[in-house]
């Protein structure tokens, strides 16, 4: 018998996130393997002010329209079969995302898709696990944003376990890091709070402890570039790489100890993730200490690549 013939589609996926807007253009097979076309992000901030005023503000929303305006032109240059568009914490917290939803309608003629907590994690879930090195089963995911962290433990032959908690890179420098650089006690004030929400996330989860730590999204990806001073981002050196503790810590006093013009040029970082990019080594560093964690798989896959793969799902391919 002649094996049947897959099928392949080409689709687009946005995540629309509080710090970061991300694009990817790819073809799937019916085995879902994805081959990347274009990819792009952009740190745009949508997030900007919503812990405290809980709106979008015109200025983050107009940012965010233009870009989804290009990536319009991007996506129909490609003719993709379909498209979906996610967006999460930030739109989920403010009290003006129908006005926001309904001009990204209207201007970009997008129609965008308002997920939980618990949905992005499992898209998320289905990026990571479409790219795990062989012999990974049993996960603990944390996927770190700029409103909110999400863990998600996945064991074989179990139903996922999802814990969220509202901090986020963007959240805890607008909350409590307040200086540039953070004072000493503004850094303790945000280990306490950290941790006190990490314990309080996996106390029910179940037992976490032998599954492998799995890293995901800007944070990470980014601590990884700077763990191997990276001049041009490379996902092939990213994907996979393992982040080590004591690395994570170094690089934590090398961010805190600098201002965010000082952190302009590390090697690794890129460019408009200075002001965040120190909460961000924070939250993984205290979330690491916190479950007794030496070293974290880094996963380039997350949720861009899950909304893809579900969307083929969704649709049957």
């Amino acid at each position: 018998m002649t094996e049947p013939t897959k099928r392949t589609r080409r689709l687009a996926g946005i995540d629309i996130g509080t710090l970061t807007c991300r694009l990817l253009i790819a073809d799937l097979t019916s085995g879902h393997s994805l081959k990347e076309l274009q990819s792009e992000r952009r740190i745009l901030r949508l997030g900007e002010g919503v812990d405290q005023t809980k709106r979008l503000s015109p200025a983050a929303m107009d940012r965010v329209i233009h870009c989804l305006q290009e990536w319009r032109s991007v996506i129909e240059n490609h003719e993709v079969e379909a498209t979906a568009v996610v967006a999460t914490s930030a739109v989920r917290d403010a009290s003006n995302r129908a006005e926001f939803l309904a001009r990204v309608k209207a201007e970009c003629g997008l129609e965008v898709e308002l997920i939980s907590g618990e949905e992005e994690a499992r898209r998320t879930l289905i990026g990571i696990r479409s790219g795990l090195p062989v012999g990974v089963t049993d996960i603990l995911a944390l996927d770190i944003g700029g409103g909110s962290t999400e863990f998600i433990l996945d064991r074989v032959g179990q139903k996922p376990t999802v814990r969220s908690i509202d901090i986020g890179v963007v959240r805890l420098c607008e909350r409590l890091l307040h200086h540039d650089p953070p004072t000493e006690e503004e850094v303790r004030h945000a280990r306490e709070w950290i941790t006190r929400e990490t314990k309080a996330a996996v106390a029910e989860m179940g037992d976490y402890r032998q599954a492998t730590f799995v890293g995901t999204a800007g944070t990470v990806t980014a601590l990884a570039a700077m763990a191997q001073k990276l001049s041009v981002y490379e996902p092939a050196r990213i994907h996979n790489y393992v982040l080590k503790f004591d690395r994570i810590q170094e690089l934590e006093q090398t961010l805190i100890s600098r201002t965010k013009a000082e952190r302009v040029g590390l090697p690794g970082l890129e460019k408009n993730r200075e002001e965040v990019i120190a909460a961000g080594a924070i939250i993984i560093r205290t979330i690491m200490e916190a479950l007794k964690r030496e070293e974290c798989l880094v996963s380039d896959l997350g949720l861009r690549e899950g909304v893809l793969i579900d969307l083929a799902a969704r649709d049957r391919l």
